[in-house]
């Protein structure tokens, strides 16, 4: 299961394709000014990952009002990333686990999903500036969503 709330979170530097090439995304840039949700998700191009993230693009502001930043990770490489957001119009910042580290160090690495190998879990966390876990879910099956309403909620105590 996933790290659970009060734990520090692991750090992770990943990349990220944009239009204008690959950069680093690190959960360090945030600490000490805002918070942040890491939103693991199993793979681009499924759908219901792509609801997932069209969802949290169309509510990009709501995040930003309560001074949060969005991350996503799956393990498809950047390019792949980068193509499933532009034809979804995916505008949050989506990063490349594709050495799975990231999601085995929190714990959410799935060993097997329909016989395609291990990909993470869908899970959702809420980091405070601090670098502390302050809210935990994985969802029970990767076709659930997690709770965006308590993720909101927490933010707004965070604040």
């Amino acid at each position: 299961m996933a790290l659970s709330v009060g734990t520090k979170a692991p750090d992770f530097t990943l990349k990220s394709k944009g239009p204008d090439g690959l950069r680093d995304v690190a959960l360090s840039a945030n600490l000490g000014k805002k918070n942040t949700v890491v939103l693991f998700f199993p793979l681009a191009f499924t759908g219901v990952c792509t609801q997932e993230m069209c969802d949290v693009t169309a509510g990009l502001k709501g995040y930003s009002d309560l001074n949060a930043d969005v991350i996503a990770i799956s393990v498809d490489s950047p390019f792949a990333q980068e193509a499933w957001a532009q034809k979804n119009s995916i505008s949050i910042t989506i990063a490349s686990d594709l050495n799975k580290t990231t999601a085995k160090n929190y714990e959410v690495l799935l060993d097997d999903l329909i016989g395609l190998g291990s990909v993470s879990a869908r899970a959702a966390f809420v980091i405070d500036k601090a670098g502390v876990i302050q809210y935990a879910e994985q969802t029970p099956t990767p076709k659930e969503l997690p709770n965006f309403e308590a993720i909101k909620a927490k933010l707004t105590s965070l604040n």
